[in-house]
């Protein structure tokens, strides 16, 4: 079997676990780059039985799935991939599709950083002192501020405990959430609209799905006080980006924590990239030692499990990770 291990950023795979467990015939080749081009990621996978990835760096979509007749076994990481993998398609070739599990608290840690490096206005200052400068600019306190969370459920909820660890006012909204299950968090149910109006903070916490994908509208993004800051630890596509990079260049809002991104990497020329009032980091919300130590030890049992006949950890035609 050869298996490709795609995307290996950090160049860590190999070290996050024991590869020595597989089989000798067992060959695992290692690529760091990305390569977006569906042509391009054909041509790298035709020899290979098996492809490993990192969450949802290379999406695998029909079109290129069909063209590699030799892949038999996809390796996802994480505990959710119907987003980036055609599940269909993968069924009906034959593909098997394996995955891990998955910790979410980093991400809520990314969340808080974000949160404080915008509201203590830590990046421009950071860069002023390096420069040889000192103090700046005038931060503002959270404490006492309101924290506006769209989606309270396995990131939001420990997000609403830190924000009311803070001492800050936590308001609350999702399409089916209830007064009785925000209070169970600590937190107050609301409309979507009162929530963008008064929140001074507004961090996102939905999965990506159909119904999800623009609920954050432009609409949503023009109630927005002038000095509030938007946080997406979540995926990009929730999003309306045009009406929120308008926003940002207008300075119509106060600033913006972004870890993901609609084409990642992210281009060179993206704004994201130097406008001022945005903290950008390259999607590491998840990217831990202790995520990578589940994600490619999992692998490697995922490996072994396949070749002895009995895969385990086997994605539900949702694609999630099954029982």
């Amino acid at each position: 079997m050869r298996i490709a291990i795609l995307d290996d950023y950090q160049n860590v795979a190999l070290s996050s676990a024991d590869w020595s467990q597989l089989p000798e015939e067992c060959e695992v080749v290692v690529f760091r780059d990305h390569v977006s081009d569906p042509s391009q990621l054909v041509a790298r996978l035709a020899d290979f039985d098996a492809v490993s990835r990192m969450r949802e760096r290379t999406p695998l979509p029909r079109e290129v799935l069909e063209k590699l007749p030799r892949l038999k076994l996809i390796l996802a990481t994480g505990l959710r991939n119907a987003a980036s993998i055609d599940m269909v398609a993968a069924r009906e070739l034959g593909i098997t599709i394996c995955g891990t599990s998955s910790i979410s608290w980093p991400t809520v840690e990314i969340t808080w950083a974000m949160i404080l490096m915008l509201f203590r206005k830590i990046p421009a200052e950071v860069s002023f002192l390096r420069a040889g400068g000192w103090q700046q600019s005038v931060g503002r306190s959270i404490k006492g501020r309101t924290l506006g969370i769209v989606g309270l459920g396995n990131m939001g909820q420990p997000v609403a405990a830190v924000a009311i660890a803070f001492g800050m006012n936590v308001i609350a909204w999702s399409p089916n959430l209830t007064q009785s299950t925000a209070g169970e968090h600590g937190a107050t149910a609301v409309s979507k609209e009162f929530l963008f109006r008064n929140s001074d903070a507004i961090t996102i916490h939905m999965p990506l799905s159909p119904r999800s994908a623009g609920i954050v509208s432009s609409e949503d993004i023009g109630r927005m006080k002038k000095d509030a800051f938007l946080i997406n630890t979540s995926r990009m596509p929730i999003v309306d980006e045009a009406a929120l990079l308008e926003a940002l260049t207008e300075e119509r809002i106060g600033g913006a924590g972004m870890d993901v991104f609609n084409t990642e990497p992210l281009p060179i020329d993206h704004p994201y990239r130097y406008l001022r009032n945005v903290v950008a980091t390259p999607h590491i919300g998840y990217v831990v030692e202790e995520n990578y130590a589940l994600y490619y030890g999992e692998t490697v049992e995922n490996i072994i499990s396949y070749l002895q006949g009995n895969p385990i950890r086997m994605l539900d035609e949702n694609g999630r990770v099954s029982a």
